[in-house]
């Protein structure tokens, strides 16, 4: 009896991991599903680009998008037309900042790109970027964004 018990209890255990109970596996979530803060949405952020995942990016980026750099304004489909001309190979953040107030964050750091922009080596100087980052009903989104060198 103790041992039908024991085959029992370990075939129980074989099948929990296949049961749907618990959700996404790991293999079918994407890094967007853990971000819950101001650094792991910015992480998400570059790593969508680092990655080329356009599609998953926009649905990131809202619709009324602003962008402001020393050089342009840019709304979102500009934002996204610019960063398809990174090849980005690595990305740090230093000296991030992250504030929550409600549904927004503001999040302000230096950013640092290794890689080619346009076949050209990226400059490695450091960039000053702020975002800020609305929840919407399903997911975070980038609302606006500014930039300048950090010189």
């Amino acid at each position: 009896m103790r041992r039908l018990v024991l085959l029992l209890v370990l075939g129980c255990l074989a099948v929990l991991p296949a049961c749907t109970l618990y959700g996404k596996s790991r293999a079918t979530r994407n890094h967007w599903d853990d971000a819950t803060g101001g650094e792991s949405l910015e992480r998400s952020f570059w790593e969508d680009v680092k990655n080329k995942e356009w599609d998953r990016l926009r649905g990131h980026i809202a619709g009324n998008f602003v962008a402001v750099t020393p050089k342009e304004v840019r709304d979102q489909a500009a934002a996204l037309a610019y960063l398809k001309r990174f090849d980005v190979n690595a990305y740090s953040l230093a000296n991030l900042r992250t504030e929550l107030n409600g549904n927004t964050f503001v999040v302000t750091y230096e950013l640092t790109l290794e890689g080619r922009i346009d076949g050209q080596p990226i400059p490695p100087a450091p960039v000053r970027v702020m975002t800020v980052w609305q929840k919407q009903a399903h997911s975070w989104v980038a609302i606006a964004r500014s930039e300048m060198a950090s010189n």
